[in-house]
């Protein structure tokens, strides 16, 4: 399935619950591009681009269905880590419950290094990246088996990581050698 109307339709139609595990170290999206670039130059930028998932991610929490993801970062940051973390407060807000994990751990505990979006426990779409980090498309998987461990892999991720906002009190503090 690639990235387009089908795809989007998975974030509409799910009844309780949309986790995605996230497990790159970048995103080349061309959405983000112009942002990005800005702050890395230390530029304002108000993520236009950013505000239609925003919307969509506030009306699922209104509705009562819940967004969550892990993100799986390396130490130290990039510039993408960072911009990732500035963006994501403003996915917070809108009820997205993100966390971060920091990639040695997510190792340790055995997690995969792919990306996928698992839907209501029981629809997985597993995410396929170019070489150069775009996204191709979305593999809709329907082996059991599969939808399990996946299932698994969600529980264990949620359980190592840490809340978007602790895991940036914690790196600050660090970065800064309190």
């Amino acid at each position: 399935m690639e990235p387009g109307p089908d795809f989007a339709q998975l974030f509409r139609t799910f009844e309780h619950t949309a986790f995605r595990l996230e497990t790159r170290d970048r995103y080349n999206s061309p959405r983000e591009a112009e942002s990005f670039r800005k702050f890395v130059a230390g530029e304002h930028d108000d993520l236009l681009w950013f505000r239609d998932w925003l919307t969509m991610v506030r009306e699922a929490t209104t509705e009562g269905r819940l967004f969550s993801r892990v993100r799986v970062v390396s130490v130290p940051f990039s510039d993408y880590t960072r911009f990732s973390l500035w963006a994501s407060r403003l996915t917070n807000e809108a009820g997205d419950d993100i966390r971060y994990l920091v990639r040695d751990q997510a190792e340790a505990v055995g997690l995969p290094k792919q990306d996928y979006w698992l839907f209501d426990s029981r629809k997985l779409a597993v995410l396929h990246f170019g070489e150069d980090d775009r996204l191709l498309g979305a593999e809709v998987v329907e082996d059991p088996a599969a939808i399990v461990e996946h299932n698994y892999w969600r529980d264990v991720a949620r359980h190592h990581a840490i809340r978007r906002d602790d895991f940036v009190s914690e790196h600050e503090e660090r970065d800064h050698g309190s």
